[in-house]
């Protein structure tokens, strides 16, 4: 079951946790990976959850099943870390240096599902923000290694040169019924 948007939800920094987290309701609440120092200011206090957020949120609800297959909740997970990390994070400056060039030309707008190679990985990763030369990207792939003493863990976001964007390619699976 997919999660709506209500007039109850709101973004809060958990202190627990010490994480950005959104209370979905009076009993339920969804921490996101993002800690203080990856934050804007703004996420450090309670905020209403916007329209706008709520319209990027639907926007990824939809676009996710059609590019990959997941659980309702891995949906979910994936949409409302992505409207965190679209809205309430500090700008990043592009560390392509760990990635592979593109051998093609790509067309990088949010939403948009992509490949990136580091260290003869290749890691899965969603556009979450896009400008004219770099798109900030969610990692989806469990775990990026990017040097010796640098990885990135899922839902990690960097961002990068759309000439480090490669095509992701779908997996077409074939079925064999036995006679």
């Amino acid at each position: 079951m997919l999660l709506m948007p209500n007039k109850d939800w709101h973004w809060e920094f958990n202190a627990e946790h010490k994480t950005l987290s959104i209370a979905l309701g009076s009993e339920m609440e969804f921490l996101t990976p993002y800690n203080a120092k990856l934050l804007i200011p703004d996420a450090l206090q309670a905020s209403e959850f916007s329209v706008e957020h709520a319209k990027f949120y639907m926007n990824m609800l939809e676009q996710l099943p059609k590019i990959l297959t997941m659980s309702d909740a891995a949906i979910v997970q994936t949409a409302l870390n992505a409207t965190a990390a679209h809205f309430l994070l500090k700008p990043q400056m592009p560390k392509s240096w760990f990635f592979e060039t593109s051998e093609e030309c790509v067309y990088s707008e949010v939403g948009k599902l992509f490949q990136l190679t580091c260290n003869n990985q290749r890691v899965l990763a969603l556009v979450v923000e896009n400008s004219l030369q770099a798109a900030t990207v969610l990692l989806l792939s469990p775990s990026c290694q990017l040097s010796g003493s640098k990885s990135l863990n899922q839902f990690d976001t960097i961002k990068v040169m759309h000439d480090r964007l490669q095509p992701a390619r779908r997996v077409t699976r074939r079925h064999t019924a036995a006679a």
